[in-house]
């Protein structure tokens, strides 16, 4: 394009500028998204103090009171969800045990309800079979449950009917004590009987002190039978002679006035002399005594069960608290 000179006409044409084509494109926007208002517990405990502080003070009361209310026991009560059916059938094997007592009871009581298993013991000429329950189970009515499958159950008829047994954990002793020494075991009983056990059961919560184990003296009166025989008495005649000489029985009351005053016939053996000089029958040919046809010492009872401890036979004393 040639410029032009001022008062002169350019004939030449004079191209104006094209009109530009705008095209728009208009994007999608993003979906706008709902929020919620919520006030975060920091901003509400700043703008609301007395209530946070109100709240806070509530539970702490409340919590407070609540530990000093709740007993706080070493051993608490406990009722463990456990049954034991107990049959005895006498003189049988354990193995015509099981097969003619504890299947059939395993067979009527497992399908009562709530039981969480089931384990038996067959012994010889005695059958256990021990239910464990859950523990929201009422054993009352698990007990009854038990009582009313077993009256169905067919036993054999030297069986003796089974008894329900109930746990009870405040059986058991909650402490077991040792006591052993250089003396010998009827000494240790004696000391566990007469003075441990009294001062044992003297101390706040315990209701009994039992002593198991040792040696329980007894006097043994052993009687020679051919002696016997030889001079006409019987072993029920030395028994009448001991039990008439060996006496401790009440004798009633005696008023005097406005005192009573108590009866008794004490006429026990001190020792072991008295007792072998007791008469047992006096004739013309003379005066027979104990020991004449018997002999007389000191010994034990038969022994039922020996308690140890570290392999150490000892005196036992098993304590009870109170209920």
């Amino acid at each position: 394009m040639r410029p032009s000179l001022p008062g002169h006409r350019s004939s030449y044409p004079v191209r104006r500028p094209s009109p530009m084509v705008r095209l728009s494109m208009s994007l999608p926007r993003p979906p706008r998204r709902v929020t919620e208002t919520t006030v975060p517990l920091a901003d509400l405990s700043v703008r609301r103090p007395i209530t946070v502080f109100m709240v806070t003070l509530a539970v702490a009361t409340f919590g407070y009171m609540a530990v000093l209310r709740l007993p706080v026991e070493l051993l608490p009560d406990l009722s463990y969800p456990t049954l034991t059916v107990q049959t005895v059938y006498e003189d049988a094997a354990p193995l015509s045990v099981e097969q003619f007592v504890t299947q059939p009871v395993e067979e009527a009581i497992g399908v009562i309800p709530g039981v969480r298993s089931m384990r038996s013991v067959s012994r010889s000429g005695l059958s256990e079979v021990i239910l464990e329950f859950d523990w929201d189970r009422e054993m009352d009515f698990a007990a009854l449950d038990v009582r009313e499958k077993l009256g169905l159950v067919r036993l054999p008829r030297e069986a003796e009917l089974p008894r329900v047994l109930r746990f009870d954990p405040t059986l058991d002793p909650i402490i077991r004590l040792a006591f052993a020494g250089e003396r010998p075991l009827d000494d240790l009983r004696q000391l566990a009987e007469r003075w441990l056990k009294p001062r044992l059961e003297s101390v706040l919560g315990v209701a009994a002190a039992k002593v198991r184990g040792g040696l329980d003296p007894e006097v043994v009166v052993e009687a020679d039978e051919d002696r016997l025989a030889a001079l006409g008495l019987t072993v029920d005649d030395l028994a009448s002679a001991l039990e008439a000489e060996n006496v401790n029985q009440p004798g009633g009351t005696l008023q005097d006035f406005n005192a009573v005053y108590l009866v008794r016939t004490l006429h026990e053996f001190k020792n072991l002399d008295q007792l072998r000089r007791t008469i047992v029958r006096t004739s013309a040919a003379g005066r027979v005594r104990v020991e004449d046809v018997a002999r007389v010492y000191r010994g034990h009872r038969d022994r039922d069960e020996i308690t140890r401890s570290g392999g150490r036979e000892v005196v036992g004393l098993d304590l009870h608290r109170e209920g």
